[in-house]
């Protein structure tokens, strides 16, 4: 295990609406106001068509080579994330959700494109002081977290 420490910063509300993309309007909102780093949850709605990566196809395979589910419907969603600059400075998103309709949920990785079905609201907790940032793993093929 690694780890950095920080301390609790500003606390955003955000309301994303219809068809933005969640990823990009997170990342470009913590450019704008300057977050090096925080956690996020989501509540709300993603539309037809979002797309979500459900796993490697094999968890044993380097590079990893993940899978895309695109969601057929409008779904409702719960999401929790982190947001730490990458190692050109940038503000780089991971985030999770649960997109659920009717008696089904499908979960996942939102970093290729879940788009908002009419709001998403989401917490932004920012952490300050903390020296964690996003690398590029080669091994795996995707950025990781290096406290």
């Amino acid at each position: 295990m690694k780890y950095s420490e920080g301390t609790f910063g500003r606390v955003f509300a955000l309301r994303l609406e219809h068809g933005e993309v969640v990823h990009e309007v997170i990342e470009k909102f913590a450019t704008e106001k300057k977050i090096k780093a925080g956690g996020l949850i989501a509540v709300g709605g993603s539309d037809k068509d979002s797309r979500i990566v459900v796993g490697p196809e094999d968890g044993n395979a380097r590079p990893v080579n993940p899978m895309e589910y695109i969601l057929d419907n409008v779904h409702e969603v719960a999401g929790t994330g982190t947001l730490f600059l990458d190692d050109t400075g940038k503000p780089m998103l991971h985030m999770h959700m649960a997109c659920g309709r009717d008696n089904y949920t499908v979960t996942g990785c939102i970093r290729n494109g879940v788009v908002v079905w009419q709001i998403l609201e989401i917490i932004i907790f920012e952490i300050k002081g903390i020296s964690s940032i996003r690398k590029f793993n080669e091994n795996l093929g995707f950025y990781t977290l290096e406290p």
